[in-house]
């Protein structure tokens, strides 16, 4: 497969209004304040509810689905809320002291991507445990445990005063993302895949480690078609409640999210089987992509051009190509949110749309089915 194609993965959720978690901490009179950036992405609005209760068990739906070489098909936008495991370092700041001097007291100590997972041997929940932290210390200086790689160590860092007794640590953090992408399949026993690449964080490109996420019930009301060199994206609206709740998200990989579905008939309304095919089942020529962007979960006419086996082709095994002159006309191709959407040849799921090629938006990748069932196994 060639490799010279200017790619974008397909974000799960990219035209909405949500309040980004990009907090600089700082200390004032020995307390700990914080500020936040609300960044518009234009249309998607996250209204937050209760969503500590616990999620309703759904319909059964083992007779529905004939042992695990089937599953329900799916081709449906969920809305996603990803919790992190830690607290994310974006970035270190410089700070200019009240004698005038710069200092940058993270700098070296934690890098992007990093995470922030104790404090003084306290273990860190969230951004807002980690401010309800630091304005307990009377200390000047902090000990951060920090987990890099898998791998956690220990460092001090000295607060920087910046105006009279008010201090800043110069660390910028995050620790959840939001958004919407498009559901794969779900199994018998209720296991769901859906995005068919990763979460990533948008400024320090990692995989997001995953603690508690929840799948939410969405509506689309609004598509940018896409052009060649500038994809096009869905906008919708999620409402963070108990009511809008469909399910648990446990993993977050390289090759998609997972999780289990509680309410089965309110995702699936219409519950299509389909036999999965192995990667060798797998052929050039004409196939089908179930994607919602007219009102409706439909099926489009696609090309799959290219097939990649090699295993380092772990989720852009498939090229493909639009060729659906109502999608084209609806979307320009694929877009922003279509991540997921689920690949269909010779009657057989075979795997997701996950990329698409910047320059070309009616062509992209996709990730073998049998590469994302392993992780619901």
């Amino acid at each position: 497969m060639k490799n010279c194609h200017i790619l974008k993965r397909i974000p799960f959720g990219v035209r909405f209004i949500f309040v980004r978690g990009c907090d600089e901490m700082k200390k004032t009179n020995k307390k700990f304040s914080y500020f936040f950036f609300l960044v518009s992405f234009v249309v998607f609005v996250a209204c937050m509810g209760g969503v500590s209760q616990s999620i309703e068990e759904g319909t059964e739906v083992s007779s529905v689905i004939d042992g695990e070489s089937a599953v329900l098909v799916g081709g449906m936008p969920i809305g996603i809320y990803i919790e992190m495991d830690g607290v994310m370092v974006l970035k270190t700041d410089t700070i200019k002291g009240v004698d005038g001097q710069e200092y940058s007291p993270a700098k070296n100590a934690v890098l992007p991507g990093d995470y922030m997972v104790a404090l003084n041997e306290q273990h860190i929940e969230s951004k807002k445990h980690l401010l309800q932290l630091l304005s307990q210390l009377n200390e000047d200086e902090i000990v951060l445990t920090i987990r890099r790689n898998q791998e956690e160590f220990k460092v001090k860092i000295k607060p920087v005063e910046y105006n009279p007794g008010e201090y800043k640590l110069g660390i910028w953090v995050r620790d959840n993302v939001q958004g919407l992408g498009t559901v794969t399949f779900m199994t018998s026993k209720g296991k769901f895949g859906a995005l068919g690449h990763g979460i990533h964080d948008i400024d320090t490109n990692t995989l997001l480690e995953l603690k508690d996420g929840t799948a939410y019930k969405t509506s689309i009301h609004s598509i940018q078609k896409g052009t060649n060199g500038n994809p096009g994206s869905l906008g919708g609206i999620i409402v963070y409640n108990y009511y809008n709740r469909l399910g648990e998200i446990t993993k977050n990989t390289e090759e998609g999210i997972y999780g289990t579905i509680g309410k089965v008939n309110e995702l699936f309304e219409e519950q299509t089987v389909l036999p999965v095919a192995s990667k060798e089942q797998i052929h050039t020529g004409d196939a089908k992509i179930r994607c919602f962007v007219e009102g409706e979960v439909q099926e489009y006419d696609i090309k799959i051009l290219e097939i990649d086996t090699s295993s380092h082709a772990e989720n852009k095994g498939i090229v493909l190509q639009v060729t659906d002159l109502a999608l084209l006309e609806q979307t320009g191709g694929i877009i922003q949110g279509m991540s997921g959407s689920p690949i269909i040849q010779d009657g057989k799921l075979i795997g997701a749309v996950t990329h698409v090629f910047v320059q070309d938006s009616t062509k992209g990748y996709g990730i073998f089915i049998e590469n994302m069932l392993k992780h619901v196994e």
